[in-house]
């Protein structure tokens, strides 16, 4: 390919949709992005799950085909498949069913040996801490992504990691059919959650710089943000889905593909005041409750359902405010959700400190 092959990997969190904008923005701006992702590990979700939301999208294709894909579109978001990195897809499955999912080797061999088996050129990594993340303690976040820095690097590819925050989630929803909405929001300008922009602009930017596509990660940051604002990253995922099997018209009419759940309801804030902990795990666990992940190996997901409309820190809220939107198969799902994120919101008198979005840059 006529530009440098580049990726992100995230080690996960809630309402992190990342993935599906900034593949299309680093298309336009001249990059190639074989994109393998993963299922929904624990509490936090999985962007080929968020895909498979949208009607006749092809997740498992063929080594051929991702590369057609890459070529002719720029980005392709597929899974590993036998023949891309095949160790990796029985490790993944056995570690989340062993409790083995949090161990920083098995982390490091997973993710880099999808990354690396693509022929990456460049790849940065966007390594959570906080509530909603695998890695709670940021010196265990610093501690993994210095480990996979150097592996990578060592094997030849141009690596850089951010630390980035996850003590909340990330867009404003969690569920799969609800995150590829408010991606498809976000790349027509629609609705975009400012955190989001943030992480995605942010990047994007690191991995223009890494490879070669500007001089500095601040100029391809703006070189990003052109891109989703100019609406040319919308209008290359939809290239994107349509190459993989979804419809052609996915980004002008997402709202008419993607399943509804039946039973909706509003979670309201139980007393006034500042929102000042947000328990992103529990919020996590509460769409694998209603369905929307795994419990155990194999179970069928309930792609509708979900966390919509969600309140950030810090936000005031009145006593029977909304907090939170449900989105259930059924009502006891919807009433057990519905407690389950009551328990993960704290409300106090007094705002809490903020968190620094982007924590550090490493490599």
């Amino acid at each position: 390919v006529p530009g440098p092959v580049l990726d992100k990997h995230s080690t996960g969190g809630i309402g992190d949709n990342v993935s599906l904008m900034l593949a299309p923005a680093l298309a336009v701006c001249g990059a190639y992005v074989p994109m393998i992702s993963g299922r929904g590990l624990g509490h936090t979700g999985g962007t080929l799950d968020k895909l498979d939301a949208i009607p006749d999208y092809r997740t498992e294709v063929s080594v051929e085909e991702m590369r057609r894909v890459t070529r002719d579109i720029g980005c392709a978001i597929v899974g590993a498949t036998g023949d891309i990195a095949p160790a990796d897809k029985r490790l993944y499955a056995v570690r989340d069913v062993t409790g083995t999912v949090e161990s920083l080797d098995l982390i490091t061999a997973s993710i880099l040996s999808k990354k690396l088996a693509a022929g990456l050129e460049g790849l940065v990594l966007d390594v959570k801490t906080g509530s909603g993340a695998f890695l709670t303690d940021p010196a265990e976040a610093v501690d993994l992504a210095q480990a996979m820095v150097s592996v990578a690097n060592g094997a030849g590819c141009k690596t850089a990691a951010l630390i980035t925050d996850m003590n909340e989630p990330l867009a404003s929803c969690a569920g799969n059919a609800l995150e590829v909405e408010n991606a498809v929001a976000f790349l027509r300008g629609d609705a975009v959650d400012s955190r989001l922009w943030d992480v995605t602009v942010a990047l994007g930017g690191l991995l223009l710089e890494l490879g070669g596509l500007c001089e500095r990660a601040a100029e391809g940051q703006a070189m990003i943000a052109a891109a989703l604002q100019d609406g040319s990253a919308a209008a290359r995922f939809g290239k994107m889905v349509a190459s993989l099997g979804g419809p052609v018209d996915f980004v002008e009419n997402a709202g008419k593909y993607l399943r509804r759940a039946p039973v909706v309801d509003e979670v309201t804030a139980p007393a006034s005041g500042f929102i000042r902990a947000i328990d992103g795990r529990a919020l996590g666990l509460a769409v694998v409750g209603l369905g929307g992940g795994r419990q155990k190996q194999g179970d069928a997901l309930d792609l509708s359902v979900g966390l919509d409309q969600m309140a950030g820190l810090g936000t005031h809220v009145t006593k029977g405010d909304p907090i939170a939107i449900v989105h259930a198969a059924d009502e006891a799902a919807l009433e057990r959700a519905k407690m389950a994120v009551l328990a993960a919101y704290e409300i106090g008198a007094l705002v809490t400190d903020e968190h620094a979005l982007i924590v550090k840059r490493i490599g």
